[in-house]
């Protein structure tokens, strides 16, 4: 069944390959992006050379820019079956070193403009009583890393939201997933995208050469591990066509999509259900 389907963040990465491979799957897809007439023109031009895919400009950092382009596909389709929260904001650096407005800027894309996508869609997939809603996350949502950690913060922020939600709207037949990607060879790693970096630089200093030692480490178990088991962002979008074909009421809350963890992160998710399950067993028994 065709389905209509908006993506955020679909100029590069996940998002641009998700887009194409629904396309090809025979859905209308609604690819959200900034800049359309500006730097991000070409990948603009590419998708909307795709028969069925239609491209619409979204920052998803601004109230009205989101709700002006979910107004656009609602009028012109009538309703938006999925949800795809693809845009994302990286960086790394340590806690001390990053400003407050760099931080706040992860929460911007990663958190608050996901709230704001929900906002503007859930009022027309409650009146449907249907919807499905994937997020994605990270394949280190479970846990933190060194380096990390307001990025970090902000894709835990959107794991709880997503768990909150699952049960909010399970009332109108709304699924929400969330995807833990893992380390994957887009633009997002490669350092063709420039991140949202620790600003402090002077702070990082005084850390050095500890702090510099362990981040080269870190970053060249990841890259290493990436090449090794020669992770593919097809991977992703093939994931997502996966969740959406899926019959309604079978969808998981969490779906990883990591080969370098080899089903470590899949126990860890499902140790997690069985806990919190016994944990809330406590309060309502």
């Amino acid at each position: 069944m065709t389905k209509t389907i908006f993506i955020t963040g679909t100029s590069t990465g996940f998002g641009k390959l998700t887009a194409t491979t629904l396309s090809k799957a025979g859905h209308n897809v609604i690819a959200g992006m900034r800049a359309t007439n500006d730097k991000n023109k070409s990948a603009a031009e590419e998708l909307s050379s795709y028969p069925n895919i239609e491209v619409v400009e979204i920052d998803v950092t601004d109230d009205l820019s989101v709700q002006t382009a979910f107004q656009k596909v609602l009028n012109k389709y009538g309703k938006i079956d999925v949800l795809v929260n693809n845009a994302g904001l990286s960086g790394f650096g340590l806690v001390e070193a990053f400003s407050i407005d760099q931080i706040k800027r992860f929460f911007e894309v990663n958190f608050y403009g996901i709230i704001r996508t929900y906002q503007a869609v859930l009022p027309s997939m409650r009146a449907a009583k249907s919807g499905l809603v994937i997020n994605l996350t990270s394949g280190a949502s479970g846990h933190s890393l060194p380096f990390m950690g307001p990025y970090l913060a902000s894709k835990f922020s959107v794991e709880a939201i997503t768990e909150s939600l699952q049960d909010e709207l399970k009332q109108f037949n709304i699924e929400n997933v969330t995807i833990q990607p893992g380390v994957y060879p887009t633009e997002m790693n490669n350092g063709s995208k420039t991140g949202n970096n620790a600003d402090y630089t002077e702070i990082a200093k005084a850390y050095d050469p500890v702090a510099s030692e362990m981040f080269n480490a870190i970053g060249a178990g990841l890259f290493g591990k990436m090449q090794e088991f020669n992770m593919d962002p097809q991977t992703i979008a093939d994931g997502i066509l996966e969740l959406i074909i899926m019959s309604d009421g079978t969808r998981p809350l969490r779906f990883p999509l990591d080969a370098i963890a080899e089903g470590t992160d899949i126990e860890f998710i499902n140790s997690r259900a069985q806990h919190k399950a016994k944990w809330l067993a406590k309060y309502t028994s």
